[in-house]
């Protein structure tokens, strides 16, 4: 690949754990939302499928940023970050192979969708988990493979190479043999298009495991385990401390939980309103493709303009895209959202954890403090797909209030009908968390940093 040269073996190798991981972003993320809710709609239970897939996304996130500051200061201990890189990283990929099974289940015959339904909320939990939690120790080896100068660079075409390698290719591969194998084999895809996904993740982490050491660490003593644990308290009042780095999070914790709601919800949400899930999933195919681009767009603007610049740029067309969503209804307007998406998700995610990366002011316990960059990411996306769920659940039960109905009294035509038109207003309120998000990075992040220039 000409475009990396000019990158180090190690750098390279590094990178190329978003090629792995990211078969995981594209195939769990936006495709077995649609397949739940295909589950969904044989339960008794009447609930919008997009509603319980935000509540699952929330607690998946929730268990990850608890355990992030601790899962942290163990990955800075000499030897560590590795090992439990590992050992997230095979948790999602065993996850992502259970959910390979889940599509042969009887999920039609009364009774067995609740159960097939569990199964797989409980794999998709864990899936994120594995996800989430070998993210975490990957960020945290970008301090070890490379500059602070050569950051944002390295960090954005990290990004790229997951857009045309495990976002685009597992994908095609699925679009391609649901159009040649036809609709009656769209299971047996499913159940293809998740044990790939395993085995791509597995694969391509093979660079990161052989070529990637932990340079940053704290060493390893008597007592250092209790003394890091006890430490977690003083790092947090050293990010207090580091206001500009405080604000940065604070800010980062707002805006980012509207980029994963709108990344985990928008197949959720086009399903809802009954768009063609083809149609989507080549609408989000062409996100990948353009990811790649567009990435290479956010390096060169970031040289010239600054990494803080491209950002709130970023911030900005996603405040758009959240407006744009909420007047959605048909699937040439998906295909205009999704281009909207594809200029800034993979620069706007590179370039942030590049900005923290360069705010920390010991690189030895770079897995410490992003761990609490994780926790305030994940955080966030505890709180962007609750909302939605929550959001559009008032509103589906004020519409059935205006008709003299309720959940019990209603039918399942008239159930989904008002999700369908209630599934818009949930999608608007990301735009509250867009709000107070951009206008923490717009109009007090600046204050501080230039105090500290």
């Amino acid at each position: 690949m000409k475009f990396l040269r000019g990158f180090t073996k190690k750098e390279v190798s590094w990178m190329m754990y978003d090629w792995a991981n990211s078969a995981h972003s594209v195939v769990v993320v936006t495709i077995l939302p649609i397949f739940f809710n295909t589950v969904a709609g044989y339960m008794q239970d009447a609930a919008s499928g997009m509603t319980v897939w935000g509540y699952a996304t929330s607690a998946a996130m929730a268990i990850v940023a608890l355990a992030a500051p601790v899962l942290g200061v163990f990955g800075d201990f000499e030897g560590f970050r590795k090992k439990l890189f590992t050992v997230f990283m095979l948790v999602g990929v065993l996850s992502c192979a259970g959910l390979a099974i889940t599509p042969q289940l009887d999920f039609v015959t009364p009774g067995t969708a609740e159960t097939v339904g569990l199964i797989i909320l409980v794999l998709y939990i864990l899936s994120t988990i594995g996800f989430a939690g070998a993210n975490l120790y990957y960020d945290s080896f970008l301090n070890d493979v490379t500059t602070e100068e050569r950051m944002d660079k390295v960090s954005t075409m990290g990004y790229g190479l997951g857009y045309i390698g495990g976002s685009t290719i597992p994908l095609l591969i699925f679009l391609l043999m649901n159009l040649i194998l036809g609709s009656d084999a769209m299971l047996f895809c499913l159940s293809f298009a998740f044990g790939l996904t395993a085995v791509w993740w597995f694969v391509f982490s093979f660079p990161l495991l052989k070529n990637v050491e932990q340079v940053s660490y704290v060493p390893r003593r008597k007592g250092a385990v209790a003394e890091a644990l006890k430490g977690i308290g003083g790092t947090v009042k050293e990010i207090f401390r580091y206001k500009q780095m405080f604000v940065f999070l604070i800010a980062y914790f707002f805006y980012i939980d509207g980029v994963n709601t709108i990344i985990h919800m928008s197949t959720s949400y086009g399903d809802t309103l009954g768009l063609d899930s083809t149609s989507m999933l080549l609408a989000l195919l062409l996100v990948q493709v353009l990811g790649l681009p567009f990435a290479l767009l956010y390096i060169k603007a970031s040289e010239k303009f600054g990494a803080r610049f491209m950002v709130g740029v970023g911030i900005c067309i996603y405040m758009c895209v959240t407006v744009f969503g909420f007047f959605l209804r048909e699937v040439w307007q998906f295909w205009v959202m999704a281009i909207m998406v594809a200029t800034s998700q993979g620069g706007i995610q590179a370039l942030s954890r590049s900005m923290f990366g360069k705010l920390i002011p010991d690189k030895n316990r770079s897995g410490e403090f992003f761990g609490f960059y994780d926790i305030f990411g994940k955080f966030s996306a505890i709180m962007g797909p609750a909302l939605v769920g929550l959001s559009s659940a008032l509103a589906a039960d004020v519409m059935l209030a205006e008709q003299g109905l309720d959940r019990v009294t209603a039918t399942a035509e008239q159930l989904a009908a008002v999700d369908t038109a209630a599934a818009p207003w949930g999608i608007l309120s990301v735009l509250l968390i867009f709000f107070v998000g951009g206008g923490l990075y717009f109009f007090v992040l600046p204050k501080y940093l230039k105090k500290n220039k």
